[in-house]
């Protein structure tokens, strides 16, 4: 049986998805903060990134997902022959992306991999967790910039597996959550953001037809 937490209500954002590319195999989009990527169990989780692309693209799909906390980049699949395509590339690994979060505290050092396994969080669904006996997880890390003043340091992470929370908890497993994130932050980091600052930033892959690598950017609101 789901959990309270589970088929808790996530209101919708009122504001849209960009549109930043479209051709007649796949569409790439900017889905905004505080949207579910797919509908959500509880029926009023219905309002999501695919149910609005579907009103005018009836044939997009979802290959992959971002957290309804998450703003950011996905590729959305048009036709059969795309979505299996761009799913192989995601098992193969050879998708890439890069996120860009603002974690509190003075980030070291200035590069480095995080490899930490992560499971279900049974007892605190929907949560995860480090466990050893979770799957494996990894995690590339750059700074960018440390904000003394804030105390408080900008990242870029590419995750090299792609396991749910997965930068949220490598991060905070540092002893440096994410600003404003409601599962992960002690309550005085989460109250230094009205949203979470994890942005999918970068997402490159190969077109499904012309086989050209495609690569897309988009800035982050903080």
């Amino acid at each position: 049986m789901p959990t309270a937490t589970e088929l808790a209500v996530l209101p919708a954002t009122d504001q849209a998805y960009q549109l930043l590319y479209q051709d007649d195999a796949l569409l790439v989009v900017n889905k905004p903060c505080q949207l579910l990527t797919v509908p959500g169990r509880h029926p009023a989780n219905q309002d999501c990134l695919i149910s609005r692309v579907q009103q005018r693209f009836p044939t997009a799909s979802v290959v992959h997902r971002l957290d309804y906390d998450t703003s950011g980049l996905l590729v959305l699949p048009l036709t059969k022959a795309a979505l299996s395509a761009i799913s192989k590339q995601f098992q193969a690994r050879t998708v890439k992306k890069r996120y860009l979060a603002v974690v509190a505290g003075l980030w070291q050092p200035q590069r480095g991999r995080i490899e930490l396994p992560i499971a279900p969080d049974a007892a605190q669904r929907p949560r995860y967790k480090i466990c050893p006996e979770g799957k494996a997880s990894v995690t590339d890390f750059e700074v960018l910039a440390i904000d003394h003043s804030r105390q408080c340091s900008r990242l870029a992470l590419d995750p090299v597996t792609g396991r749910s929370h997965q930068l949220r908890l490598h991060t905070a497993a540092q002893g440096h959550p994410i600003l404003g994130d409601p599962f992960y932050a002690p309550p005085e980091i989460q109250a230094l953001s009205h949203r979470l600052l994890l942005h999918a930033a970068r997402l490159e892959f190969d077109h499904p037809l012309s086989q050209q690598r495609l690569s897309f950017d988009a800035e982050p609101d903080f």
